[in-house]
């Protein structure tokens, strides 16, 4: 399925299940910049979008409804994600307004939610940063040992390693931190290609750096 007949469905399911107030503001809430986050980053990084829940309501502890742009909830795991953009909402802004916010963000982190943060800029001029981040939370809260089957023990720890950089992994990346020699490297991180598990980053016949291939991967889903 290509991400337009993906985000079609996905609206469809979320309006269907919403009234009132909520129904409103998903159709009012998941506008442009929204839709591109999914498009540029969830997308490409993970190839579906399950679990995750668009203009999500919570409540804070003065008991007033609060909105998530994206909220991901699957096990015992929280994910509020949102995206800022940089213009007249932030720039007009009033202190109680400001105070409001991050006391809204406290509340989150209070309730068991964890946060993660996109600029409208990153998402449009480094998506594949915002990808990387969103990558290291789910190898972090979900990690790969009970899910993984076809790679093997040294496989898993590149593959580790590899979540925790914000660019994409080199050979001599994985030389430094295993103390290897290149060409054992080089076999590890081709092997991980032919798995499928990461894909080249640059370079044509010789491969200088590769990046993270999670599209599919059951431990995303």
């Amino acid at each position: 399925m290509i991400f337009e007949e993906a985000h079609k469905v996905f609206m469809k399911k979320h309006i269907a299940a919403r009234k009132g107030e909520s129904l409103r503001r998903l159709k009012e809430g998941h506008d442009h910049a929204e839709k591109f986050f999914l498009e540029r980053v969830w997308w490409p990084a993970f190839g579906n979008l399950n679990h995750l829940h668009p203009e999500y309501e919570t409540y804070d502890y003065k008991d007033g409804d609060r909105y998530i742009d994206f909220a991901y909830i699957r096990s015992f795991i929280k994910l509020a994600i949102e995206i800022d953009s940089y213009g007249s909402h932030w720039k007009n802004i009033n202190r109680v307004q400001f105070s409001d916010h991050r006391r809204r963000q406290n509340d989150l982190v209070i309730d068991g939610w964890k946060v993660l943060r996109f600029s409208f800029d990153d998402i449009k001029d480094h998506p594949r940063f915002c990808q990387q981040k969103l990558q290291q939370f789910m190898g972090r809260w979900f990690g790969i040992d009970n899910q993984v089957n076809d790679v093997t023990f040294m496989e898993k720890e590149v593959i580790r390693l590899a979540m925790r950089y914000s660019h994409p992994i080199t050979p001599g990346d994985v030389c430094q931190h295993f103390s290897l020699e290149n060409k054992t490297a080089r076999r590890w991180l081709q092997q991980l290609v032919a798995k499928k598990w990461m894909k080249p980053a640059s370079g044509h016949a010789r491969i200088r750096s590769y990046q993270l291939d999670l599209k599919d991967k059951n431990f995303t889903l």
